[in-house]
């Protein structure tokens, strides 16, 4: 298996999908370019919060998401920027508890909240992403 920590061997998006262990990553890779034309490119990200390759998509050159690999689950990094937070927070008590509670427990900077959410089902919070997905596409 392919190590995620090393800057020198870049992997395929199958061979992530190998590493998290999960269908649900494969699922919604295919939905983000499907639904929102997303572009997928896989970075190597020297951060020392979290280092290592992840998956970016973006569209019209603006990032939809952030994929960080895990083991038998992956992290969706999304960005509520200023034009995002009005809009989410309309919805934001249609949504899990547990989006919401990401929500308030993410500080705000610079007018921007990093949001990371952790998905290992095709459940009701990964409905949700894909609401604030839908809203940063829309932007």
């Amino acid at each position: 298996m392919i190590d995620l920590k090393d800057k020198n061997v870049c992997p395929g998006l199958e061979e992530i999908g190998e590493v998290i262990q999960n269908p649900v990553f494969g699922k919604f890779c295919k939905e983000v370019r499907e639904d929102y034309q997303g572009k997928e490119k896989i970075e190597f990200s020297s951060c020392s919060m979290e280092p290592g390759w992840n998956v970016k998509f973006k569209k019209s050159g603006k990032t939809l998401c952030t994929i960080y690999p895990r083991e038998t689950y992956f992290t969706v990094m999304l960005v509520v920027g200023r034009k995002e937070k009005e809009p989410l927070e309309a919805i934001l008590p249609e949504c899990t508890p547990q989006l919401q509670e990401i929500y308030r427990n993410t500080k705000e900077g610079n007018g921007q909240r990093w949001l990371m959410v952790d998905l290992e089902d095709g459940d009701d919070l990964y409905r949700d992403v894909f609401r604030l997905i839908k809203l940063r596409a829309a932007r």
